[in-house]
């Protein structure tokens, strides 16, 4: 089951709706990390209010993993602030013509030194045609 939900952003003239998904084991992991970091649900709706604006990201928090004529797979700083010492990380990709992010992954730095590429690869070759 995935989890969908949209975010509605921009000026009185332009408006631009982007649209969420969730995989499974992003939700997992993301129950898990609630649990223990409170103010986790207000920064990832946060971190979707900054990528419905700006989806690629901006600056250094922000670096594409992956990336083919459908979509870009992204791996984001995600500020919690709860959490103490290093940050959480955020694998998501974008697909630019449907106007939809969709939540792969989410780790602590601290715990995993790199998103888990096995991950990553299965996704891509899910979604290539």
């Amino acid at each position: 089951m995935r989890a969908s939900f949209t975010v509605t952003s921009g000026t009185p003239c332009e408006t631009m709706t982007m649209n969420f998904d969730e995989l499974p084991e992003f939700q997992k992991e993301r129950k898990r990390f609630a649990r223990k970091y409170q103010s986790l649900s207000e920064d990832l709706q946060e971190f979707q209010n900054v990528v419905s604006v700006v989806p690629l990201g901006k600056r250094k928090h922000f670096t594409v993993i992956a990336q083919d004529e459908m979509l870009r797979i992204i791996k984001a700083r995600l500020f919690c602030r709860y959490f103490k010492g290093s940050s959480l990380r955020v694998i998501y990709s974008y697909f630019e013509q449907e106007q939809r992010i969709e939540c792969i992954e989410i780790y602590d730095k601290g715990n995993q030194k790199n998103e888990d590429r096995e991950r990553v690869r299965a996704y891509l070759t899910r979604h290539q045609k």
